[in-house]
């Protein structure tokens, strides 16, 4: 399932976080990221899918 939510981290990296964590603080933080920068996003995407 992680596999899953990592591809979807890479094309819309707010939806992999909110499937991992719900709306908490790493789901907003992640979508100011992304909207900052796209890249920056998936990196807190991925790390967030990795450590929970």
């Amino acid at each position: 399932m992680d596999l899953v939510r990592i591809i979807i981290a890479v094309l819309l990296p707010p939806l992999g976080v909110f499937l991992q964590v719900g709306l908490g603080k790493h789901f907003w933080i992640n979508l100011l990221l992304t909207l900052f920068g796209y890249i920056p996003g998936i990196v807190h995407a991925i790390w967030v899918i990795a450590k929970y």
